[in-house]
């Protein structure tokens, strides 16, 4: 059976290193983007299983971001931000996303999410596994 594969959208690279560190301990495959532009290249050529998006990126937030996957690469999304309004959890959640954690976060917390997420999405992810 294949790794996980996450993908972690997020502009502050101490926030994807511990993120890194974490799935590498959980035994999941990560791959990194620092900004939406990024992770929309990524998303048109991979497969990944989840996607960990911070909102506040340069050059295309996470919002922008999510309204531009094709149908096609819609993938479980948690959004990580410091942004705590409901607005935004509520866009959020109009847009798709399974979950939303407010920075700063606990990791352990976190990977309790993603184990969630991929324990209710399993069948989808064993289609191309």
């Amino acid at each position: 059976m294949q790794k996980i594969k996450i993908l972690v959208v997020d502009d502050e690279k101490n926030i994807r290193e511990v993120i890194k560190e974490y799935a590498l301990l959980e035994g999941y495959e990560i791959t990194e983007a620092d900004n939406g532009i990024k992770a929309l290249e990524l998303l048109r050529k991979e497969k990944f299983d989840l996607m960990i998006l911070d909102i506040m990126m340069p050059l295309m937030d996470g919002f922008a971001l999510l309204g531009n996957i094709p149908k096609e690469k819609k993938i479980p999304t948690i959004i990580l931000s410091a942004r705590d309004e409901e607005i935004d959890k509520l866009n959020g959640f109009d847009k798709g996303i399974d979950d939303y954690i407010c920075k700063p976060f606990s990791p352990r917390e976190l990977f309790a999410r993603i184990k969630a997420i991929v324990r209710r999405t399993k069948n989808e992810i064993n289609v191309y596994i």
